[in-house]
């Protein structure tokens, strides 16, 4: 997989954290790194997402006409059926 390089410059505090969080000697700090700015990422696109509907909120009731194009029978929103219990 394919990832770009960047570099960034970090403040002797945030350096010093850094390292104790994710030491340069566990190979974990990239992980670490990638995992923090996916979070804050994450937080930003949900703040943007909170906004809009800030903006315009959705309607407080969900009628069938909200859910036109939803697929009913979709295996990831249908309740997992159980297996019938073997008699011992």
């Amino acid at each position: 997989m394919y990832m770009k390089r960047i570099l960034i410059e970090i403040d002797q505090k945030c350096a010093r954290d850094l390292e104790r969080v994710a030491p340069a000697k566990t190979r974990s700090r990239a992980e670490f790194i990638r995992l923090a700015i996916r979070s804050a990422i994450d937080v930003a696109l949900d703040r943007a997402t909170e906004a809009a509907y800030r903006k315009q909120p959705f309607a407080s009731e969900v009628t069938r006409a909200d859910l036109v194009g939803w697929d009913d029978h979709n295996r990831f929103v249908e309740k997992p059926r159980r297996k019938p219990r073997r008699a011992a």
